[in-house]
């Protein structure tokens, strides 16, 4: 995964505004079917919006560093339980400034 500019976090954090979370995380933590859930999610849009609800701030931090590895994709931003996920894919459906 490459690492975004501060212009195309910028761009991406405008974008990401209006979306609504494709995926929440609840009381069952960081799935496996979580997991795929989300890999499929940023397959088909790229830039995503997921809603944690966590414990406390540290197993918040826990849970976003694990979907990072785990989906490869580049944290946007994170506002309160809501975090911005961004992954390229092989056809670009969110055109990035350079």
């Amino acid at each position: 995964m490459a690492k975004l500019t501060n212009t195309q976090v910028k761009h991406l954090k405008s974008l990401a505004h209006s979306l609504k979370p494709v995926v929440m995380i609840g009381d069952k933590g960081l799935t496996e079917s979580v997991i795929e859930e989300l890999k499929i999610a940023l397959g088909a849009h790229e830039l995503i919006k997921v809603n944690i609800r966590a414990e406390d701030k540290q197993d918040k931090e826990n849970i976003i560093d694990k979907i990072l590895a785990k989906t490869q994709s580049n944290k946007v931003q994170t506002i309160g339980g809501k975090l911005v996920i961004f992954k390229a894919s092989k056809e670009a459906k969110v055109a990035l400034p350079k």
